[in-house]
């Protein structure tokens, strides 16, 4: 047929469809048009056109569904041509699109609500809105109605295109929104310089503008606000106020989205304040400081005075902003100090510093001006003061002013050249820096000249002394003198003249005494150098001289007054007329007697005495006396042949005498007990009868003219007779011996004993005894030793004869004892630890235990420490026991035990009697043993199946029970104490049944 070249078109109508076709060239009648659903058929809509139409619209239609047209086209002659066309209308875009973050930075949700009609799905579309750059692009079902974008870049704009499609159409709707901006993650804001803060900031990439305010919080408002598109990192902040604090506050923003950021705070940087100065307060040791007040603001100003050239601190003090001065009190004068201000704006400071000042120094204390005892210079010497140095003026009536500068430090100076005895006024001012101290004033004197010639005399009187001197040269105002004893140092007179005296007079002085005149010439306070002399009042003869007799030593003692007043020694002068030498003796001055000894007895002496003061002298009268006679010499009292005399020997010396008289006492009583008299010419007596050990004293006189002399006294003993019946027996309960004696006649001081270790070098041991004793204990001796003991009695120097007895220590036994076997059969070994002190032999026992044998006796060394016994019996108990021994004395150990090894037993043998049972049979080896041990094994397992243990009398055992036919291993010990010894394990088979059936 004709075709109508039949298309389709919605014209962006989704409700409808515009048909169009081609005219046939025949024409046409008329058209009838069809519309139904393409997947069911079912016809919806008709229309028909006239002849000349070739369009035509179907309106009401459902968007995006599919239709099929049919086109029925009339021709002539009732003949007609169709054509069948498919055609989908346009979607509808969805409704109430929407794009959202929620606040998220990194995500957007999409959501929408479906257009009316039908659709085959979706495709979306999102884009960066600054880049243009498609970011997702997303199909999806056509009952989908919402749609998460992720991963999106913080603070950015996206713009998302939905597109509904339905075959080949489509619809589309935009929107536009933005993910929230994130917030730095750092904000930094710092001086950049006293008008400058640098703002730095990191992690801004999230936001597509920042804000900005910079907040003056000493003014509190805003001093600079900011925005700034993304990618800006940092800002300086210009023109701010100097040493002011700022705070800066970060939003961020992004489309709708506004977030607050970070803050920071931070100072400028402050001015360092000008002009400064420190200068002189009107108080005394005050300085003020002073400065100008710099541009901007700050906390406080931070005085710090310093001190010195180095600067070392002084004084802090804080004042406020706004102050412009501070001032300091109670500084030390004459002092360097300079002040830096340093202005603190927060953690920030900026200082100057001002020059050096000085405090008004003050004048040195302590001054004073020495003579140092010198005509010639003088020293003037001041307290340190604070400055830099001193200014010195030295004058005088007649000198011309002499001035001086110093460097501080320097404490005196001293003038020289000056003139003697001459009154100078010193000054002394403190300089610092450009001030000066009022001046300190002192005056003093040069020391004058000393005077010469000095002489003092006493014009043979004994009451008075005349000084006469030369005036001393050169200046002075007059001279003062003192007169002292020269011994004692008091002063006696002080005199002072002017200067034009030239002697003077001491009235009523001390006769015999020295004096010491001390002069000096006198210059205001000062005094020169001093001059003396010195003499002595003559002196007055002693008084009251005498002479008397002593006799214990023999010899004249001389006695005298002293006169009034003093001397230095007296002279004493003895002669005989007899005797062709005399006795010179000089005595001191407070000696008023003397004893002239070594004399000639029985003379007749004269005496005088003189006394001396210096050069001078005065004499006494004559005295008289005679001597005594002289003692016997060497009386001695000593032991006579027998313990019941003493012998009475003396000497005898030169002078007179008549008969001697001795007289003999007991020492203790004193009481005379004879007295016998012999004549001249016998110098020795013996007395008996006396008691033996007792002491004795004797005196024997002599006279001689009117006087009587006695000897010295002698004291002497009679030997003491010796101990009878002395014993030493040993003390069984220690180490010592007990010493027994009986008492001897007479008299004794005590006893003495001497204790010799047997065969030993070392001393021997001494102790004593009371005079009453009859016994004594020694102690902590040697065991087992003998003692060689020695007694005498003693009286004065003098003992009795020796007594002498031999005892001897018990002995200690041994410790430790041992008994242990050698592993032999036969052996055992004893061993033992040697006791303390000495011994003369062991005697060592061993006894049989288990036989009736004989005891073995062995007899040591005192040195041995063991023993082996041998050839003993096997499987047998003994018992040893170690005596140690000394003289007839014996110590003896504790006993111990031991078994010897036994011997194996002998010819085993093994039987069956019958299935179930094994018999084994041995013999005794030796003696035997203490029992027997039997063992049966299981000789295939090696496991044990049966003991018995038997007594010594058992020679064979049968063990039941066994099974038949089997071997077993057999095995017999001896046994004796601990030890035992077995036999080799010896095997054999149990019968079977049948063997013992047949």
């Amino acid at each position: 047929g004709t075709l109508l070249n039949l298309s389709v078109s919605d014209q962006s109508r989704p409700d409808s469809l515009l048909l169009s076709w081609d005219e046939p060239d025949v024409g046409a009648q008329r058209y009838s048009l069809a519309l139904s659903s393409l997947g069911s058929g079912t016809p919806l809509q008709n229309g028909s056109a006239g002849p000349n139409v070739t369009s035509f619209w179907f309106h009401g239609l459902t968007p995006g569904t599919h239709y099929k047209v049919e086109v029925t086209a009339t021709l002539a002659c009732m003949e007609t041509t169709s054509q069948t066309v498919t055609a989908q209308t346009s979607p509808l875009p969805v409704r109430n699109l929407s794009l959202s973050s929620g606040g998220s930075s990194a995500m957007l949700l999409a959501s929408w609500a479906h257009g009316h009609g039908h659709r085959d799905g979706y495709r979306l579309a999102l884009y960066h809105s600054d880049s243009q750059a498609l970011v997702r692009n997303a199909s999806i079902s056509p009952n989908a109605s919402t749609f998460l974008f992720d991963g999106l870049l913080p603070g950015s704009e996206y713009a998302l295109k939905v597109s509904t499609l339905a075959g080949s159409n489509q619809a589309s709707t935009s929107i536009h929104h933005w993910t929230a901006p994130s917030i730095p993650t750092q904000l930094r804001l710092s001086p950049g310089s006293s008008t400058s803060l640098i703002a730095s900031w990191t992690g801004a990439a999230g936001a597509a503008w920042l804000h900005l305010a910079l907040h003056n919080l000493l003014t509190r408002t805003v001093t600079t606000t900011l925005s700034a598109r993304r990618g800006l990192t940092s800002y300086t902040f210009q023109h701010l106020q100097p040493g002011t604090q700022y705070w800066l506050g970060l939003s961020v923003t992004a489309g709708p989205y506004t977030v607050p950021g970070p803050n920071a705070t931070a100072w400028t940087y402050p001015l360092s304040p000008g002009n400064v100065t420190l200068s002189s307060a009107e108080e005394q040791s005050s300085l003020q400081a002073r400065w100008s007040i710099p541009g901007g603001e700050r906390d406080f100003y931070l005085v710090t005075l310093q001190e010195g050239e180095d600067g070392a601190p002084a004084r802090n003090i804080s004042v406020s902003g706004d102050n412009g001065h501070v001032t300091f009190h109670g500084l030390s004068p004459g002092k360097q100090y300079s002040v830096q201000v340093t202005v603190v704006a927060g953690p920030y400071r900026a200082s100057a510093r001002s020059a050096a000042a000085w405090t008004q120094p003050l004048p040195p204390s302590g001054v004073s001006l020495s003579s140092q005892e010198s005509p010639h210079s003088l020293l003037a010497s001041w307290e340190e003061a604070m400055g830099e140095g001193y200014v010195l003026a030295l004058s005088a009536m007649e000198d011309p002013m002499k001035n001086s500068s110093l460097l501080r430090g320097v404490t005196n100076f001293t003038y020289e050249g000056l003139s003697p005895g001459t009154l100078y006024t010193f000054e002394v001012s403190t300089v610092a820096g450009p001030y000066t101290s009022s001046p300190q004033r002192i005056t003093n004197w040069t020391y004058p000249l000393p005077l010469q010639q000095l002489m003092l005399s006493n014009q043979g009187h004994s009451t008075s002394l005349q000084a006469s001197w030369r005036a001393a040269p050169a200046a002075s105002t007059g001279y003062t003198g003192t007169l002292w004893e020269t011994k004692s140092q008091e002063r006696v007179r002080s005199m002072d003249v002017g200067n034009e005296w030239t002697n003077v007079t001491f009235e009523d002085l001390v006769p015999g005494r020295q004096y010491t005149l001390e002069m000096a010439a006198v210059a205001g306070p000062y005094r020169s150098s001093v001059r003396s002399a010195t003499d002595w009042t003559y002196p007055l003869a002693p008084a009251g001289v005498t002479l008397t007799n002593t006799r214990r030593p023999l010899g004249l003692s001389a006695f005298w007054d002293k006169a009034a007043g003093d001397v230095d020694q007296f002279h004493l002068q003895l002669y005989s007329k007899s005797l062709p030498a005399q006795r010179n003796i000089t005595v001191g001055p407070n000696t008023h007697s003397f004893t002239f000894l070594g004399l000639s007895p029985g003379i007749q002496y004269f005496l005088k005495v003189t006394s001396l003061a210096g050069p001078y002298r005065s004499s006494s009268h004559f005295a008289t006396e005679w001597t005594y006679p002289l003692s016997l010499a060497n009386v001695s009292l000593q032991p006579g042949q027998r313990p019941q005399e003493l012998r009475v020997s003396w000497v005898e010396s030169g002078g007179g005498g008549r008969d001697h008289l001795v007289q003999l006492s007991v020492a203790e009583s004193l009481s005379i007990i004879r007295n016998v008299s012999v004549p001249r010419g016998v110098t020795q007596l013996d007395l008996e009868g006396l008691v033996p050990g007792s002491r004795y004293r004797v005196e024997i006189i002599s006279q001689a003219g009117p006087h009587r002399t006695s000897s010295q006294t002698a004291i002497g003993y009679t030997v003491p007779l010796p101990p009878p019946s002395l014993s030493a027996s040993p003390v069984s309960t220690a180490w010592a011996l007990a010493v027994h004696w009986e008492t001897p006649p007479g008299q004794r001081d005590g006893y003495q004993l001497s204790v010799h270790t047997e065969g030993s070098s070392a001393p021997a041991r001494n102790l004593e005894a009371g005079k009453d004793s009859t016994n004594v204990t020694l102690e902590q001796l040697e065991p087992g030793t003998c003692y060689l003991v020695r007694i005498w009695a003693v009286a004065g120097p003098y003992h009795s004869p020796t007594k002498n007895v031999t005892g001897c220590t018990v002995p200690a036994a041994p410790t430790n004892l041992s008994l242990t076997s050698l592993g032999s059969s036969s052996e055992l070994y004893t061993r033992w630890n040697k006791p303390p002190g000495r011994r003369d032999q062991y005697r060592v026992i061993l006894y049989g235990l288990s036989t009736q044998s004989r005891d073995r006796v062995q007899t040591l060394s005192p040195d041995a420490q063991n023993i082996t016994w041998t050839h003993l019996e096997a499987g047998s108990r003994f018992a040893v026991q170690v005596i140690a021994m000394k003289g007839s004395f014996e110590a003896s150990s504790t006993n111990v035990t031991q078994w010897t090894h036994p011997l194996a037993p002998a010819n085993l043998t093994l039987g069956s009697p019958s299935a179930s049972s094994l018999q084994a049979s041995w013999a005794a080896a030796g003696r035997g043993a203490e029992g027997y041990v039997v063992d049966v094994y299981d000789a295939a397992s090696s496991s044990h199946v049966g003991r018995m243990v038997l007594g010594r009398g058992a020679r064979s055992y049968i063990f039941r029970n066994l099974s038949s036919g089997t071997h077993y291993s057999v095995a017999v010990r001896a046994t004796a104490g601990p030890f035992h010894t077995s036999t080799p394990n010896l095997t054999h088979c149990t019968r079977e049944y049948d063997a013992l059936l047949a």
